[in-house]
């Protein structure tokens, strides 16, 4: 009698993936290139601190070296300037022969699909880049489910093999005849667009309390953008930043984000993304807006900013109920995604997502990206209405 070999787990010490020099440094430079907002040669200071201590590198490979091969790989470029400021390639004739180093846009990409990968993992890319509403009819993408024949119902969703079947059933092999009360057709399910606003807080208070807020909200915009761009190439996403004012930028601004002496003026933004909203011809539109502070300042018709950084001012606080109300009757919802944890801030964000009959996230900083990436899979699969 044969003896059955017992399957089982089999555990082994753990072994690190076999990395290059240049793969090791490049993989924190990365993260220290987002957290300067795209300052080179502060990150560069950084790696070196932490090479010091570390032992990050040796003679055979050093920080030098892999400056020299960044350069190389189209990672980073360096730019020289004339005396009169204008750029000069070779630097020759220049006073300061260094030029300045900034990162490439084949680096910003590593850096959006870095973001995505950390905070999304790592996701396929979908072939068709489409959002199913969960609205059942006429549509492009099957169900599995079956349901009975409508006017207007397209011949090639009718399922012949369970129609005739149905026939069979009802008037007998004998005397078989097909109605139109035996088909049956496979249900598909419509394909909609998505168009997302994402509002970012860059008032003061995002670095406030020695808490770096700004990195991970910086790090969940590149990240969306990322998915969007890659995995459904048919939606639209904004980004606008507000503080004081309200203004787009570009996705290829992102990693040089920083915050700014600001107020938060949260009705600035709301306005500006409902304006880009507007704009849209897709159905489903929707705002997410990341912020930890209170609304303290709005723009009054003569250019002047009224600013009140005491409590919640009933003046700024009902221009805010009212945007969200306005939004509310162009169908535009807004999740908000609240880090502060303040109770009375708390309870404005209660009554401004009532008001939207939004959605509202009281979170830190940790699982923010989550919580945005599994609400937008959420949005973007049901009409919003």
């Amino acid at each position: 009698m044969a003896l059955q070999t017992r399957k089982g787990f089999r555990f082994s010490n753990y072994e690190a993936p076999n990395q290059t020099p240049f793969e090791k440094l490049f993989d924190i430079f990365q993260e220290l290139i987002t957290h300067t907002s795209g300052d080179f040669d502060e990150a560069i200071d950084w790696l070196r601190e932490l090479d010091k201590e570390y032992q990050l590198t040796d003679q055979d490979y050093t920080i030098d070296d892999f400056i020299e091969e960044l350069k190389q790989k189209g990672y980073i470029k360096e730019e020289f300037k004339d005396g009169a400021g204008e750029p000069n390639k070779d630097g020759e004739g220049t006073e300061h022969p260094k030029g300045t180093v900034s990162i490439t846009a084949k680096m910003e990409r590593i850096i959006r699909k870095r973001a995505l990968d950390q905070i999304f993992g790592k996701l396929k890319r979908s072939g068709s880049g489409n959002h199913k509403t969960g609205k059942s009819g006429n549509g492009d993408e099957h169900t599995g489910n079956l349901r009975a024949y409508k006017y207007g119902d397209g011949l090639d969703n009718i399922s012949m093999t369970e129609s005739i079947k149905n026939a069979q059933v009802n008037s007998g092999i004998g005397n078989f005849t097909l109605n139109e009360e035996d088909l049956v057709v496979e249900d598909t399910e419509h394909k909609a667009q998505m168009s997302t606003v994402l509002m970012i807080d860059i008032s003061h208070s995002m670095i406030l309390y020695g808490e770096d807020r700004i990195t991970p909200a910086k790090k969940v915009a590149m990240a969306l953008a990322e998915l969007i761009t890659t995995r459904y190439p048919k939606d639209t996403l904004d980004i606008l930043v507000f503080g004081n004012d309200a203004w787009p930028i570009p996705i290829k601004d992102l990693p040089y984000l920083k915050v700014g002496p600001y107020h938060t003026n949260t009705v600035a933004g709301l306005q500006l993304a409902m304006d880009m909203l507007r704009r849209k011809r897709n159905t489903n539109k929707q705002i997410f807006m990341i912020t930890d502070g209170k609304p303290s300042c709005l723009r009054m018709p003569d250019g002047t900013y009224y600013k009140n950084s005491v409590g919640l001012d009933e003046y700024i606080v009902e221009k805010c109920y009212n945007m969200a109300s306005q939004a509310r009757k162009l169908h535009i919802p807004i999740t908000t995604f609240m880090i502060a944890q303040d109770p009375y801030l708390m309870k404005f964000i209660r009554q401004f997502t009532e008001a939207n009959k939004g959605k509202a996230f009281f979170t830190g900083l940790k699982g923010l990206g989550e919580m945005i990436f599994e609400d937008y899979e959420t949005n973007r699969r049901k009409r919003l209405k």
